[in-house]
């Protein structure tokens, strides 16, 4: 994990140096690129805390042996849902809100109801029916 915070805090430093050359480039008159810049600075520092916090909390993985190799990192990285239809379906709600932003706010609106009904069944999954946990 100790790699994948050390490349993210240097992304956000990237950012940073970029925003500031950008600012006196532009002679401070784009404020649409600046504030933009500062922002994915500010996410990659967001993603590396996150990762440090994870870090601090759970074992170290293999990446952060000089021995590890790859297939130590196989095993179980949760529960997933081969026969489920759920996501396909948020996937079609996706497509319908992106067309309903291309020709219609009706369509829109078509596809965010039916997202919310397909995501609520994605989370719900497990919770009733036959896989009931």
């Amino acid at each position: 994990m100790k790699p994948s915070i050390a490349v993210f805090n240097i992304i956000g430093a990237f950012f940073v140096i970029v925003a500031v050359i950008y600012m006196f480039a532009t002679r401070f008159t784009e404020w649409v690129g600046i504030p933009a810049f500062f922002a994915l600075a500010a996410m990659s520092w967001m993603i590396s805390f996150y990762l440090w916090l994870t870090d601090r909390k759970f074992k170290t993985g293999p990446s952060d042996r000089e021995d590890g190799e790859i297939e130590d990192y196989s095993g179980t990285y949760g529960s997933f849902a081969p026969w489920s239809w759920w996501p396909l379906g948020l996937g079609v709600a996706c497509a319908v809100i992106v067309l309903g932003v291309a020709v219609g706010w009706w369509i829109f609106f078509i596809g965010a109801a039916l997202g919310l009904f397909f995501l609520i069944g994605w989370v719900f999954e497990f919770s009733t029916g036959e896989h009931a946990h």
